[in-house]
Order: structure tokens, then sequence, then C-alpha cells
């Protein structure tokens, strides 16, 4: 019998944020005392609702001052040379039609396929190699802010923009990268298309499965690393009205990502498992865990294998996203 099948890929794509979520420091212990739902708690089906004060869209002119996670930069004039130490940021300068200014990006930024990939590092960016590129903007990760003070040093301004927490995240994060590029009205137009088509997806799906309460878990890793609904990606589970068994995983010290234990997986039991590493054979190995052929998503058939790439990305593939996600909701919502 097959126990596990690949949801419908629609486009294929490595992030920095997710792959880097469990690999940095000490590994916690893996969660196995919560009480299997202690918890969960029904979650609704419905798109999240639009931020109210979300901030305004430029007008395309400089000099244009910006606010990122460092504070504020201002960029005298319109940049023609852009190197990008984030594939997600890469994905959204391309998507606003910003791409042909890119002149470099990091090794992971494989898409659109006319990204300029190279052996940029976007976990430990060298000054030196970054400035061999004559950049006049660099936009890259919280994570290694540090380096923007270099390079800042060298006359060389930095967008320094943090994974996103929220889908409205991924909205303004997309329109700023307009304002900085001078491609305002694009970005904000690109920004409105990914929300519209993202809520028509969830709209789509909650009419006919209703708030179904399948639970599930998204597994980062062999280890297995989950993401719980603070993050990201959970929120685009939670706008399905899935419930999301690595809530109760979570003591508040793994920064949303709990690893969890076999143990806790198989008492928590739940409907849905994605997995967003490996391939075919990965997924055909849940199966043969201890006690996992007592799992209902195992016993339904419902182990799902994602694109890497698209669950772990916040620009706006998160519709491909959404459309794997609610693939899965729809076979399951009757089980």
């Amino acid at each position: 019998m097959r126990i596990a099948h690949r949801l419908p890929a629609v486009l294929l794509g490595a992030t920095l944020a997710l792959t880097a979520c469990g690999g940095q420091g000490e590994e916690p212990e893996p969660a196995e005392s919560a009480e299997p739902g202690t918890d969960t708690a029904a979650a609704t089906c419905a798109p999240p609702a639009a931020d109210p004060d979300r901030p305004g869209v430029g007008d395309g002119t400089f000099p244009v001052t910006l606010t990122d996670a460092t504070g504020e930069v201002t960029l005298e004039a319109a940049p023609e040379r852009i190197v990008s130490l984030s594939p997600s940021h890469t994905e959204m300068l391309f998507a606003i039609g910003a791409g042909d200014l890119v002149e470099a990006a990091d090794e992971y930024s494989n898409h659109p396929p006319e990204a300029p990939t190279t052996d940029l590092s976007g976990f430990t960016p060298s000054v030196e190699a970054v400035t061999e590129y004559d950049p006049d903007l660099v936009v890259m990760s919280d994570s290694t802010a540090e380096v923007a003070e270099q390079l800042g040093e060298v006359d060389i301004p930095t967008l320094v923009l943090p994974a996103a927490a929220t889908l409205e995240d991924t909205y303004a994060q997309i329109r700023l990268l307009g304002d900085a590029t001078g491609h305002s009205e694009d970005a904000d137009a690109e920004a409105t298309r990914v929300e519209t088509e993202f809520a028509e997806v969830v709209e789509e799906v909650c009419a006919e499965a209703g708030d179904s309460g399948l639970t599930f878990y998204q597994e980062l890793d062999e280890t297995p690393f989950a993401a719980t609904s603070e993050t990201f990606v959970g929120q685009v589970y939670s706008s399905f009205g899935l419930v999301n068994i690595a809530d109760a995983a979570d003591d508040g010290t793994a920064g949303g990502y709990p690893q969890l234990s076999q143990e806790y997986i198989v008492e928590e039991n739940p409907d849905l498992i994605f997995l967003s590493y490996g391939d075919e054979a990965a997924v055909g190995a849940v199966a043969e865990r201890p006690a996992f052929d007592t799992v209902t998503a195992v016993q339904n058939d419902a182990v799902y294998l994602l694109d890497a790439d698209i669950a772990s990305r916040w620009g706006s593939r998160v519709v491909d996203f959404a459309r794997l996600v609610g693939d899965a909701v729809l076979e399951n919502a009757d089980k």
C-alpha cells in the first residue's frame, strides 16, 4: 500500500530561516513530557485579517529613508547594483521587477532560474567577497547584522530584514524593497496580488472543508524539529483551521521551533504530517518508525512531501505553499 505521496508541485525552489532554525548552538531536548492536546484549541478556517496600520506606499523617488531591523537607512539614489544574501528577498526583488538590478545573489538563491546565484554565503557573509561586486545596495538577513556595520564603514548601504513572522511581514517587505529600488507601484501591486490570491485559496478550501479540526505538524528535518503556530509557516497552516501539535511542545525556549520526540508524535496522533526535507524515501520511512503504524496520518496515507523551498521562503510563492496545504486539507477533511 502506498503510505505517502507528493503534493502537486506548482513551482520548485532553500531559505536561511527554516534551514537554520535547528542548527544553531546546542540542540534542545525533544519534547516528550507535554500532555497530548494540552495547548491545542479549535482553529478557525479563514485568511488572516489585513493590518489596519499597514504603512503606505512610497512614490518611487529618491532620496528615500527606510526602516529595517537595525534602524533607519537612507538611500540617496536608486540602486543599480544589488547584492542579495537572502533567497526570500532575491525572489521578492525579481517579483517586483527589480531583478535586473541584482548583480549577485547568495548560494541558496536558486529561484527564479535567472537569479545570478554565486558562492556568496548568506550565513557567514564576507565583506571582501561582497564588495567585489561593487554593490550600491546589499540586502541581508538580520542574523548577520554585524556585517551591515562593516559594509557601512565602506559606504555600502545595507537593508537588514528579518525572517517574516507573519504574512503581513511578507507584504511589508515586498513593499519596502519596492521603495528601496524605485519600484514602489510594482511592489504594491505584487503584495496586493499575493495577499488576494492567498485569501482566495483559503476561502475556497474553507468553503468546502469548513473548520475541519484536523491536527498536523510540519517536520523540518529528521531530528525532528517542527514549526509552531507562532512562526510564519505556522500562520499559513492556521489559516486553514489546522491544529498544530507542536504548539503544546513549545516551552518558550525554542523560538517557535521545538524538537519533538517520536513518542510525543505518536501520542498526539496527528491527522496530517508534512515533511519539508528529503524525498519519497524519507516520506516512506515515516511508516517504519516505531508505533507510527498507529498514527492516523500514516493510516490514511496523509504524509505529505513539501518542496523545501516553497515551504520555507516567505516571498511571493507563499500562494503556492497555500495551495499545497489546501489540497491536503481537502483530501482529508471528510476522513
